[in-house]
């Protein structure tokens, strides 16, 4: 499991335009959570993990539906494949769901709003 560091890099500049000195190493609480990399599957699989304050998160790791925004609310559709992704254009031939992707449902292409690994569900938006 890798854990991703959520701190500022050692080569970034300073106000003054001098490199700033490495005054510590990484703390425990500095370190993130390995990426979730939500895929699409036949069916919902999804992980409840513990995270910093003894809080729970839930982690999808395998989605087939998405909480389609549509004029008339939301509706409930089923994940055919990732189009296009912000993230890496190698996501969306891996199928990986991030925020930002365009998927394609059974409504038609939509657009994820929000991260279903953080949240534990997909929400989009109908674009078409």
């Amino acid at each position: 499991m890798v854990e991703a560091f959520h701190g500022r890099g050692r080569t970034k500049h300073g106000g003054t335009g001098g490199l700033r000195r490495v005054r510590r190493g990484k703390r425990l609480q500095e370190l993130g959570g390995p990426f979730a990399a939500t895929k699409v599957a036949e069916k919902d699989f999804a992980k409840v993990v513990r995270v910093k304050g003894g809080a729970t998160k839930v982690k999808l790791k395998r989605a087939a539906f998405a909480n389609v925004l549509t004029k008339d609310g939301f509706k409930k559709a089923k994940i055919k494949k990732v189009l296009e992704s912000p993230d890496n254009r190698h996501y969306a031939r891996m199928n990986i769901i991030t925020k930002g992707c365009i998927i394609e449902t059974e409504l038609g292409k939509a657009k994820v709003m929000n991260r279903p690994g953080q949240t534990g569900v997909v929400s989009a938006q109908l674009i078409s």
